[in-house]
């Protein structure tokens, strides 16, 4: 399975780059090939012009074309996802999701960003085509304390969430969903 993933946090060590990147990993033996966009490493002045031509957008853009999946992590930020995560949702196509699991992962400073993920981002994913949107998966700051070493460690509630939302795509259920359908 080919998953792309975007991170569309504008902090370097992002609580939601790494909690995107662990679902990765969760992942890793159903992976047959992995793509990785930070929206932040992306051309600024392209993702302001909204510039799909420019080499970089382009090629993430193909990223997700490309992908059977795709997880998509935001932090919060004023009860919805971040701009930066907008600006490049803006640059794909209006069916670039569809025929895509979509597994939507935010993070947040308290529980009360929570419905952001159901009135905010998935709103935009189903405007993108997205008709499998996986579980979403809720973090707090507090959920995921920052590790001495770098990185985080996660809650066991949260590891349990994170691993029921991508149960759908586990082998022995692969076969019952739509997902197989897909060459």
């Amino acid at each position: 399975m080919h998953i792309t993933s975007i991170s569309g946090s504008p902090s370097e060590r992002s609580r939601s780059a790494w909690l995107t990147q662990l679902a990765v990993t969760r992942l890793e033996a159903l992976a047959t090939r992995n793509a990785h966009i930070a929206v932040r490493d992306l051309p600024a002045a392209a993702l302001i012009n909204a510039d799909a031509q420019h080499p970089a957008i382009a090629e993430a853009v193909r990223a997700v074309a490309t992908a059977r999946l795709v997880i998509v992590g935001t932090p919060i930020y004023k009860a919805a996802y971040s701009g930066l995560l907008k600006l490049f949702l803006d640059l794909l196509p209006p069916d670039a999701l569809r025929d895509k699991a979509v597994l939507p992962l935010a993070t947040g400073g308290s529980p009360a960003h929570l419905l952001a993920l159901d009135y905010a981002l998935k709103p935009v994913l189903s405007a993108l085509g997205a008709r499998h949107v996986l579980d979403a998966v809720f973090a707090t700051d507090a959920q995921m304390q920052r590790h001495e070493a770098g990185g985080f460690v996660p809650e066991p509630e949260l590891l349990a969430r994170l691993d029921r939302a991508l149960a759908p795509l586990t082998p022995q259920r692969l076969g019952e969903s739509a997902l197989s359908c897909r060459p």
